[in-house]
């Protein structure tokens, strides 16, 4: 992926008719991890985030995408993960950035970010619109979507705590996206599975995030495989 890459387009999709075969898919393909992969093109998943998916301090092997797709793959899931993170970006900066990453054309898209928003005490009334334009986005090109929320470092206050925190499960009820409600669930505040930090998983931790995170995947990626069948057919 390059910045030169910005003025390429998606093409539109009808969002209602592809999100509701991805369900209906989904629910009908349920414990068939293999149904509709042999041959397949593979499913191309875009993880658009920041430094948290980049893998920063990480080599590029060790990075989240790159374990993920080995995950899936051992899984029997032809895909193909983008790394489309960026170290440091604030949900601003990701929604500046969307056109750039979609220009990728993906069929699933891993939405991360918040965290530098939180680092930064940035207002969760902007945090909450910068997202709700990604995923207005993504809708609008009917992109299945999983979505990771995010939660405020605990020192910033209850307040701020309780209105950061909801911002997450808010977008993703208003959307019906998949949701998966802390991205570092089972690796924060663990130094064994942190680098030095105390902020980036590293490798260890990553493969935590990972083992948690494609159960979750899995029914998208049935639903879309599910999808081209039925095209195909």
């Amino acid at each position: 992926m390059a910045p030169g890459n910005q003025s390429r387009t998606m093409p539109n999709r009808p969002a209602a008719a592809r999100l509701g075969a991805l369900l209906v898919a989904a629910a009908l393909l349920a414990g068939a991890p293999d149904a509709g992969f042999a041959g397949s093109q593979p499913i191309k998943l875009l993880a658009f985030g920041d430094s948290l998916v980049h893998g920063y301090g990480l080599p590029a092997g060790e990075s989240f995408p790159r374990q993920l797709e080995s995950a899936l793959k051992a899984r029997g899931y032809p895909v193909e993960v983008i790394n489309a993170g960026n170290s440091g970006d604030t949900t601003a900066a990701g929604r500046a950035r969307l056109d750039w990453a979609l220009a990728e054309d993906p069929d699933l898209v891993l939405v991360e970010f918040g965290g530098n928003d939180g680092l930064r005490g940035i207002d969760p009334g902007e945090t909450y619109r910068n997202l709700d334009q990604i995923l207005a986005r993504l809708a609008a090109e009917g992109l299945a979507v999983l979505f990771m929320g995010m939660r405020a470092p605990r020192n910033l206050g209850e307040d701020y705590v309780v209105e950061f925190d909801a911002v997450f499960p808010r977008l993703a009820e208003k959307y019906g996206v998949a949701f998966y409600p802390f991205f570092l669930e089972g690796v924060v505040f663990d130094p064994s599975l942190n680098q030095d930090d105390g902020i980036h998983p590293n490798a260890a931790g990553v493969a935590v995030l990972v083992e948690r995170i494609v159960p979750v995947l899995e029914p998208l990626l049935r639903g879309l495989a599910a999808r081209r069948d039925a095209a195909d057919g």
